[in-house]
């Protein structure tokens, strides 16, 4: 949900789909029409986006307790193939969701931005840029991107989500 929009925006979002029966599980969101979705604050592409994902979860496509055995590359691999979904979002979900260490978004522009300002470099670098910066801290990297988020949102006066919270993924009925 919260893939190009605000953090406000994105909880706003998330607490009026959850709010919705069903629509936390992937076969309930799936029997959700599109205008309910809508209603809820999903756009367009992100009601494709939900049901894509959805639709490999119930058909065993995209199967979470597979990921965690994964190796990074294969997990990312495995989420991205989902259309709709992509690197940066299964990086974010490999390094919320899972927990894992050695993990950075480096299409991040929150993180380029920070790097930025870090690096007193007059232009964001690109995700090449900042994945090579990255790899001075593996095998932590997921640790960097966070500090570097909290960096940004300090550097910006963005506040973090909301004190509402979100549910775990292994949480989620069906996950």
């Amino acid at each position: 949900m919260g893939q190009q929009i605000s953090n406000q925006a994105a909880a706003a979002i998330w607490r009026r789909l959850a709010a919705l029966p069903g629509a936390l599980e992937p076969a309930g969101l799936l029997a959700l029409d599109d205008e309910t979705l809508r209603g809820a604050g999903l756009s367009r592409p992100k009601v494709s986006h939900a049901r894509s994902l959805a639709e490999a979860m119930v058909s065993g496509r995209l199967d979470t307790e597979a990921l965690r055995e994964m190796d990074d590359a294969s997990a990312i691999a495995s989420i991205a193939s989902i259309r709709g979904l992509g690197p940066w979002t299964a990086e974010v979900y490999l390094l919320f969701a899972e927990g894992r260490l050695d993990i950075f978004p480096a299409a991040d522009i929150a993180l380029a931005g920070a790097a930025m300002a870090l690096k007193q470099r007059p232009t964001r670098p690109d995700a090449r840029e900042l994945r090579k910066l990255a790899e001075q801290w593996a095998p932590y990297r997921s640790l960097a991107a966070r500090l570097l988020w909290h960096h940004w949102r300090h550097l910006t006066g963005r506040p973090a989500m909301d004190d509402t919270p979100l549910p775990a993924m292994d949480d989620l009925p069906g996950a």
